[in-house]
């Protein structure tokens, strides 16, 4: 896609970028520590773990105290899908920025990104229009597609390793997936509020 740094690179370099760069739902400070839900806490706290196992499966290997090497861990296909989802949500996270601004696309109520036409009147600067205007109606879909999959195996991954939670937490997890999302978009970002009902932050 447009403007994208090294795809190639090592994914522990996207494990970084995400715990420090602001793509990881635990930087976001959802309210005053003790006005959170103990279910906000909880997916939280999980979204963590997934966050972590991503560093460890990104490590191809290491050296025991003795200085040997040591053969990386297994990783279970659950783990490798929830990095690959981390990695996609990074990989487009300037991109989903910048729809955001220009209003082609708002968080919605379940905690997924709904497209809207992708007008240009908002669009400001030179760059940005030179941006909009390479992207084809197909890559704008393709990215919403990746960005929401990769949300939604996400979701259903804080599940997965909460033994806390069953399936039927999952409506209750998007509410709180999309309240985050919400909480974390710029300025002028369109979102929708749990009445179903969009606004303009």
């Amino acid at each position: 896609m447009h403007n994208k740094s090294a795809v190639s690179a090592m994914a522990l370099v996207v494990a970084c970028a995400l715990a420090v760069g602001g793509c990881t739902l635990a930087k976001v400070d959802v309210t005053v520590v003790s006005e959170r839900t103990s279910l906000e806490n909880q997916v939280l706290g999980s979204y963590n773990s997934l966050s972590e196992d991503m560093l460890l499966v990104a490590s191809v290997r290491g050296v025991s105290p003795t200085g040997a090497i040591e053969a990386p861990r297994h990783h279970s296909p659950e783990q490798l899908d929830g990095t690959k989802a981390l990695e996609t949500i990074a990989f487009h996270a300037d991109d989903v920025e910048l729809f955001k601004r220009f209003g082609w696309i708002g968080e919605n109520s379940e905690g997924l990104l709904t497209p809207f036409a992708r007008d240009t009147a908002k669009i400001s600067t030179d760059d940005q229009k030179a941006f909009a205007a390479h992207y084809s109606d197909a890559e704008f879909q393709q990215v919403i597609g990746e960005v929401n999959q990769a949300r939604d195996l996400l979701m259903r991954r804080v599940v997965q390793t909460n033994e806390n939670f069953t399936s039927k937490d999952l409506p209750a997890i998007r509410t709180v997936f999309a309240r985050i999302n919400r909480q974390n978009s710029v300025p002028g970002s369109r979102v929708q509020d749990a009445d179903g009902r969009w606004r303009t932050l």
